[in-house]
């Protein structure tokens, strides 16, 4: 707790924007009453001053909420004993939707006992009936909910099919896997005023080059907003040697102002959603520079093998340096009455 490993919230505190929605986070002094109290042999108080004991959530509960549609593998992969990483497309049968709808929140995560150490990350895209194709959702391990700023949302169509992109490993027995992937639509026949996109962002395919034993490499990528565009989340994906993630704005005009740094644990690829009174207003032609660093030491326990040379790949052991962020473009005339309002409200953007 007091390295901030629990609750897992891994947000740099001292820099880039700090206001999130839904944000666990314990605060210095919180933790600071904490440790003073373990230090001090973690004395019992007096039980007439106890607060009724805490009601937990069950893992099953949906963090956006009651679910709209649940949408189910058509049946469960079986993931053998002993077996290389399997990677896997799988489609299911139209969606159980008699017209468009728009929705308001995803959230995918494993079911069955067990899944949950099998599925390395689920990725899902929807095929509309007229063959064009749209993402969906993306899950990778203690992945949160994407709940989307109200009058953004992402179009599903009546008739859909849902492609999953499956990467599953073996864990020394025989494990069956279904992913479940739950939404929360808006009311039928409404029409939010953006669309909501996630990009993947900065990828790095071509330049992981992590020298054996280095316990600070980095790598660099960059993603170019060709329109003027409001950022909703951060969420930073990297394997197990990955250390530290920072997204950066390079405006057009040669400002740098970096928006998020963050620690990585591979057990939670969580999604940082900014409180929507500082979602960064990027105008057309900002460059958001990634910086990814790795420890390929032999000090980081997660390391399967310090003594190898790491570059780009699908696989755990592989490492990845990209970015998912939830974006919506906006028009010139809409960005420039934003950036204003905002600068009225808080003197800045």
């Amino acid at each position: 707790m007091a390295q901030r490993e629990m609750p897992p919230w891994y947000v740099e505190r001292n820099i880039g924007i700090q206001k999130f929605v839904d944000d666990p986070s314990l605060s210095d002094e919180e933790i600071a009453t904490i440790v003073q109290w373990v230090d001090g042999g973690t004395i019992r108080g007096n039980p007439a001053d106890m607060p009724p004991p805490r009601q937990f959530s069950t893992a099953d509960l949906w963090q956006l909420g009651e679910p709209d549609l649940l949408i189910h593998l058509p049946e469960p992969v079986i993931v053998p004993a002993e077996a290389p990483d399997w990677w896997l497309t799988v489609e299911t049968e139209p969606v159980d939707l008699s017209e468009d709808r728009y929705i308001r929140a995803v959230e995918s995560r494993p079911s069955l006992p067990g899944a949950e150490k099998v599925v390395h990350h689920a990725v899902t895209s929807m095929i509309f009936p007229d063959d064009e194709r749209g993402f969906l959702n993306e899950y990778a391990v203690g992945k949160n909910a994407d709940i989307f700023p109200e009058g953004t949302g992402r179009l599903i169509k009546a008739g859909t099919k849902i492609r999953y992109s499956l990467h599953v490993h073996a864990i020394g027995e025989e494990t069956p896997a279904d992913v479940v992937v739950a939404l929360k639509f808006y009311p039928k026949g409404y029409t939010p005023e953006h669309v909501i996109f996630a990009a993947h962002a900065a990828d790095s395919y071509d330049t992981i080059d992590i020298p054996a034993g280095d316990d600070n490499a980095r790598v660099d990528g960059y993603y170019f907003l060709k329109e003027p565009a409001q950022v909703v989340s951060f969420q930073p994906h990297l394997h197990n040697r990955g250390k530290r993630q920072c997204v950066e704005a390079i405006y057009p005009s040669g400002l740098v102002e970096t928006l998020s740094c963050a620690k990585h644990n591979f057990a939670w690829m969580l999604n940082y959603t900014y409180a929507e009174e500082v979602q960064p207003l990027l105008p057309a032609g900002t460059n958001l520079h990634l910086i990814s660093w790795y420890d390929n030491s032999e000090n980081n326990r997660y390391n399967p093998d310090p003594r190898n040379w790491i570059g780009f790949g699908n696989r755990s052991m592989d490492e990845m340096a990209h970015t998912w962020m939830n974006i919506f473009y906006l028009s010139e005339e809409e960005f420039e009455q934003r950036v204003e309002a905002r600068r009225a409200k808080h003197g800045t953007h």
